[in-house]
């Protein structure tokens, strides 16, 4: 085994469905984590950030698990790690956290032990674990996926990012996980409502291809998912329906949400209009909330160079003022 010293990874936040794709349709956002492995006498952990409160630092540890499972895979034994992380990206907000840390932990954790495993193995191994291809997708390979996964194995296709695509993301001051925004999904959806996302998923890949703008509202409509979330997100309804006209090309609920998040043209001089109004509609429902633009991240997880240069603080505090 080639066992390095030591690996430091950045990897994007995610946005997944895009409305109507629906565990399908992922892009990676411009927010980030860096995880860093080394190996170790004894696992320790040194985590770093709000987003990291609360965050196991014992075995029970995602990342540590998440690494082991690579070690197990390649047939290699690194039991003890010491485990370094920053995020940037909100937890249980609909941004892909969950996401970003596994794949930044295979990833690492790969590179490690000299990156046996494919980039495939390791897209399929996250899949597994997450459950759906499009967060994860976007994490690894960066840019816009469209995925799917036969319950063993994941097949995309990326698509680059049109160059003047921007995004708006508002984040409510509340936390929504996954499990209980599946909940809320229907066992089954009619002929029509199924016809409708199919229809608006296909034309949202294909407007994405080609760089078509002007067909993302007409894309980004949904019947299947955000409908029956919507009671979960107040303001939800109102935003959807009236954010096209307040600047946005196209807005859908982030992954499970509750982040909302807006397409937009660069050079379209509403974006600080809409922001402003995204932050007042949810307040109009008594909810704080943040809101920023976020760029398509156009690079997926990828290693950092400095590792024997700059300590892990160091070299967090240079990216995230950089």
């Amino acid at each position: 085994m080639s066992l390095s010293q030591g690996v430091r990874v950045k990897v994007p936040a995610s946005t997944a469905n895009l409305g109507p794709g629906f565990d399908t349709l992922g892009m990676a956002l411009s927010l980030y984590s860096w995880i860093e492995l080394k190996p170790a006498d004894r696992t320790e952990f040194h985590l770093y950030g709000d987003e990291m409160k609360g965050v196991p630092v014992d075995k029970s540890n995602l990342i540590y698990k998440v690494a082991q499972m690579v070690f197990d895979e390649a047939g290699e034994s690194v039991p003890e790690l010491e485990i370094s992380m920053y995020s940037d990206i909100p937890l249980a907000r609909g941004l892909g956290s969950s996401a970003s840390a596994i794949v930044g932990a295979l990833f690492a954790a790969n590179a490690l032990i000299g990156s046996p495993l494919s980039e495939a193995k390791l897209f399929d191994m996250a899949t597994a674990l997450e459950k759906h291809p499009d967060n994860v997708g976007a994490s690894l390979f960066g840019g816009i996926i469209t995925a799917v996964w036969d319950g063993k194995h994941a097949d995309y296709i990326r698509i680059d990012p049109p160059a003047r695509l921007g995004t708006v993301v508002v984040i409510p001051d509340f936390h929504l996980a996954t499990s209980k925004a599946r909940e809320a999904l229907p066992a089954q959806v009619n002929l029509a409502d199924a016809v409708y996302n199919i229809s608006r998923s296909s034309l949202m890949t294909a407007a994405l291809s080609a760089g078509r703008l002007d067909l993302v509202r007409a894309a980004m409509q949904d019947r299947i998912h955000q409908p029956y979330r919507a009671p979960l997100v107040p303001g939800m309804p109102r935003i959807l329906a009236e954010a096209p006209d307040q600047g946005a090309l196209g807005v859908a609920l982030s992954g499970a949400g509750p982040t909302i998040i807006a397409f937009v043209d660069r050079d379209d001089r509403r974006v600080d209009d809409l922001k402003a109004y995204l932050v007042k509609a949810m307040e109009a429902e008594g909810i704080s909330a943040s809101c920023f633009c976020l760029d398509p991240a156009a690079e997926g997880v990828r290693t950092m160079d400095d590792i024997n240069n700059r300590s892990f603080l160091d070299m967090i505090r240079g990216e995230v003022t950089a």
